[in-house]
């Protein structure tokens, strides 16, 4: 029976491949994360979200599917990873107040068709967010939360940095850190997504 594979430790991640219906296990990819020089937003998170699926795939056997994926913000070009510490997150969210921004979330699906050959693609999404201008004492009462510690950009939109939100132009899940209508259509070949029901 085919299995899929998160390879990512994200519970964003996770949740919404539960709200999808989609059954899965976590085995997540540990790799180094750090922008290659040259490198764009986009070119960064789709270089990762599948160099996480083939390291995680190499250790599943044929019956596996294995999901990768990775989400960066970029402002005017610069990547915004996770912060490294408090300090980061503080200077991230500085840049970030009062203006708009993009988010860039890749997704790559390897796996075994029924009846083909082992295939791999990676899809890429993108939304913009614009913030409000963030209070210093807001920021700080934000930065005491440790949410934004393991978030790309230093934020999460679904969390408590979503009184910062000022507007979301795309898909919201791209900006949690996995597309829905990305995931659905790379699954859909391999037969893992619940039957919809019929109208």
């Amino acid at each position: 029976m085919t299995q899929l594979v998160l390879a990512s430790r994200s519970p964003r991640r996770a949740e919404i491949l539960t709200q999808l219906g989609v059954a899965f296990i976590v085995d997540a990819a540990n790799l180094d994360e750090s922008p290659v020089v040259g490198e764009s937003p986009q070119e960064h998170v789709l270089r990762l979200a599948t160099a996480k699926c083939l390291s995680v795939a190499a250790r599943h056997g044929a019956d596996a599917v294995v999901l990768g994926a990775d989400t960066t913000v970029d402002v005017d070009g610069e990547i915004f990873g996770t912060p490294r510490d408090i300090d980061d997150a503080r200077q991230m969210l500085l840049r970030l107040a009062g203006r708009t921004h993009h988010v860039h979330t890749a997704v790559c699906v390897t796996g075994q068709q029924p009846g083909e050959q082992t295939s791999q693609q990676a899809m890429l999404d993108s939304a913009t967010v614009t913030m409000t201008p963030i209070a210093a004492d807001a920021l700080e009462q934000y930065l005491l939360t440790g949410e934004s510690l393991d978030k790309a950009g230093a934020y999460a939109v679904q969390g408590q940095a979503g009184v910062f939100v000022a507007q979301v132009s795309g898909d919201f899940s791209t900006v949690i850190g996995l597309p829905i209508p990305l995931v659905q259509q790379l699954l859909r070949p391999f037969r893992l997504l619940p039957p919809q029901p019929r109208p």
